[in-house]
């Protein structure tokens, strides 16, 4: 008996856009983060007479945006602020985000939310080798935490009444340890990329075919 075998069709995955798969996942890289930036905030060390502590949060704010990217980093800080704003203890010393709003930190805070931003913006474009990434991030880490002393700083004026000079003393004590966070938060960014160098491609909203796959045909 003969039989008619009808036509093969081959089809190959299209382009698929499905935003709201990457906007899951990077709400759940960013939610881990927010997790971290809070959970080291409850480490910290009381020092001078301005009631700012040395603290690793800050450090954490950076990182969001040197392994997460820009975008990612700042939805970290985002998630850790509404929590704040709800009366959550999400800060240094368990203080709410609004509570370190009435006080002399609240530059700081404004520093903590554009660190991700200007950390993640300057090392997008960072070399892959470890070399090359390591001299990237340690410029971005620099210019990130210059941004939350700047904001400090004049947070300290505006709350304290204090003068430029005063509010620059201020920030002495805490350059040893903001050295020892350059260097740790340099190499952890540094490892995280090299074991995964595609995490700041996630989010995309796209995943492409095979760049040598052949359109569909009737075989």
């Amino acid at each position: 008996m003969n039989t008619v075998q009808g036509p093969h069709i081959r089809v190959l995955s299209a382009p698929v856009n499905d935003k709201s798969i990457f906007n899951v996942r990077d709400l759940a890289y960013s939610a881990v983060f927010a997790a971290l930036i809070i959970v080291l905030g409850y480490i910290s060390i009381p020092v001078g007479g301005a009631g700012v502590p040395i603290v690793l949060q800050n450090a954490a704010c950076i990182l969001a945006g040197l392994i997460l990217g820009p975008r990612r980093g700042f939805l970290a800080l985002l998630i850790v602020f509404l929590l704040g704003i709800v009366g959550l203890p999400v800060l240094s010393q368990g203080k709410s985000v609004l509570t370190a709003l009435s006080g002399p930190t609240i530059g700081y805070l404004l520093g903590y939310l554009l660190a991700p931003l200007i950390a993640g913006i300057l090392s997008a474009r960072a070399p892959r080798n470890r070399a090359g990434m390591a001299v990237n991030f340690t410029f971005a880490f620099v210019a990130a935490m210059l941004v939350q002393y700047f904001f400090g700083v004049l947070g300290l004026m505006w709350r304290l009444d204090m003068t430029l000079i005063d509010a620059l003393k201020v920030q002495i004590p805490f350059i040893p340890g903001a050295v020892i966070k350059l260097v740790v938060g340099v190499i952890i960014a540094v490892g995280v990329h090299s074991a995964l160098p595609d995490l700041r491609r996630f989010g995309s909203g796209t995943t492409s075919a095979p760049e040598n796959a052949e359109p569909a045909t009737p075989r």
